[in-house]
C-alpha cells in the first residue's frame, strides 16, 4: 500500500511545482514588461525633450548686410572676417574706368554677461581708382583703423514670443576717406536698431535695420575738414532651404549727406540683392550677400538728369563674412 502510493505523491508534487511555476512566470514578466515601457517612455520622453531644448536659429549673421537681433550669451566668443567690395563709380570722360575697394575687417567678439556683445576690430583696405569723376587716380593697400561694437539684445526672439529686439553703437577711428581715398584722421560713431522676426517658426525669418552714422576729422597735409552722414534702412527676408542654409531677397535705401547731422542731402540709393547663410557646423558659418543699386539720385546740379545715385555710393558692394564661435 506505502509502495503503491509512492508515484502518486510524486507526481501529486511534480504537478505542484509544474503549476505554481505556470502562476509565478506570468507575474514575473509582467514587471519585466512594464520596465520595457518604462524605457520606451523614457526615450520618448527624452526625444521630446532634446527637440524641445533645440538651439533657436542665430540671426546676427543670418540677413546679409542687414544685421539681425540675436547678442549671445555670457561666455560666448566669436572670430569674424567680413571683407565688403565695393564697385563702381561714374567715368569722367572717355577710356576705361575702375573703382574697386576692398574693406576687411578682423573682429573678435566676446559677452561678458548675458545679452550683452562686445567687438573689437581691425580694418585694412585694398583701393583701384582711375578715370572717376573728382575723384584723383589711387591704387595702394593700407591699414584702416579700429572699432568697437556695443550691442544689448532687449528682446530674444522665439517660437512663443517671435520678435527679436537690439541695439548696437559703434564708434570707429578710421584713417582713410570712405570714398575719395584720401589720406585722413576721422572719427564716427553709428547707431544701429536691428529687429527680427520669426515670421515661420523655424522656417522664415524678416530683419530690419535703422541706422544713423555721423562722421567727423580731417584730412592728412593740412586738408580741409570733413563732415558726412548716413542714414541707411535696410530690410530681409530669409528662409530655410536647407538643414543649415537659409537664403533670400535683401532691399536697402541709404542718403548721404554733407555735415554730421543730415544737414544737405548729396545722394540717395535704393539697392536689392540676395542674402545666403549657412552653417558648416554648429559653431563655423559664411554669409554671403550683393546689393546692387537699381535707383538713385546726385543732388549735384551738374549731374541732373544721371542715373544713380553714385556721388556717395556705389553701383555694386558684395559682402562675404566668414565666422566661427568658441
Amino acid at each position: 500500500m506505502t509502495g503503491s502510493t509512492r508515484p502518486t505523491r510524486r507526481l501529486s508534487a511534480a504537478a505542484g511545482m509544474l503549476l505554481a511555476l505556470s502562476v509565478l512566470a506570468p507575474a514575473q514578466a509582467a514587471p519585466s514588461g512594464k520596465a520595457d515601457q518604462g524605457d520606451a517612455g523614457k526615450g520618448e520622453a527624452d526625444k521630446s525633450s532634446k527637440e524641445n531644448d533645440k538651439k533657436e536659429v542665430d540671426t546676427e549673421h543670418l540677413f546679409g548686410f542687414t544685421e539681425g537681433a540675436d547678442a549671445g550669451e555670457k561666455g560666448e566668443q566669436e572670430a569674424v572676417i567680413d571683407t565688403v567690395t565695393r564697385i563702381g563709380k561714374r567715368r569722367d570722360g572717355p577710356g576705361p574706368s575702375t573703382y574697386r575697394v576692398l574693406d576687411t575687417r578682423f573682429a573678435y567678439q566676446f559677452n561678458p554677461i548675458d545679452k550683452l556683445s562686445i567687438e573689437l576690430s581691425a580694418f585694412g583696405t585694398l583701393r583701384r581708382q582711375r578715370n572717376i569723376v573728382d575723384l584723383d587716380d589711387k591704387s595702394y593697400g593700407t591699414f584702416d583703423g579700429v572699432s568697437m561694437e556695443v550691442k544689448y539684445q532687449f528682446l530674444k526672439g522665439s517660437k512663443e514670443q517671435p520678435l527679436g529686439l537690439a541695439l548696437e553703437v559703434r564708434p570707429r577711428f578710421t584713417r582713410v576717406l570712405p570714398v575719395e581715398g584720401n589720406g585722413a584722421d576721422i572719427f564716427d560713431i553709428e547707431s544701429l536698431l536691428q529687429l527680427d522676426v520669426q515670421v515661420v517658426p523655424d522656417k522664415l525669418w524678416y530683419g530690419s535695420n535703422i541706422s544713423f552714422e555721423p562722421a567727423a576729422g580731417r584730412q592728412r597735409g593740412g586738408g580741409p575738414g570733413y563732415r558726412s552722414s548716413t542714414f541707411l534702412w535696410s530690410n530681409a527676408l530669409v528662409g530655410r532651404v536647407g538643414e543649415n542654409t537659409y537664403l533670400g531677397p535683401e532691399i536697402r535705401y541709404l542718403r548721404g549727406y554733407e555735415g554730421t547731422f543730415l544737414n544737405r542731402l548729396e545722394s540717395e540709393a535704393l539697392t536689392v540683392g540676395p542674402a545666403l547663410h549657412h552653417r558648416f557646423t554648429e559653431k563655423i558659418w559664411l554669409t554671403v550677400a550683393y546689393a546692387g543699386q537699381v535707383w538713385g539720385r546726385d543732388t549735384d546740379s551738374s549731374l541732373a538728369g544721371r542715373a544713380l545715385g553714385l556721388n556717395q555710393f556705389e553701383r555694386h558692394n558684395l559682402r562675404v563674412k566668414f565666422g566661427m564661435e568658441f
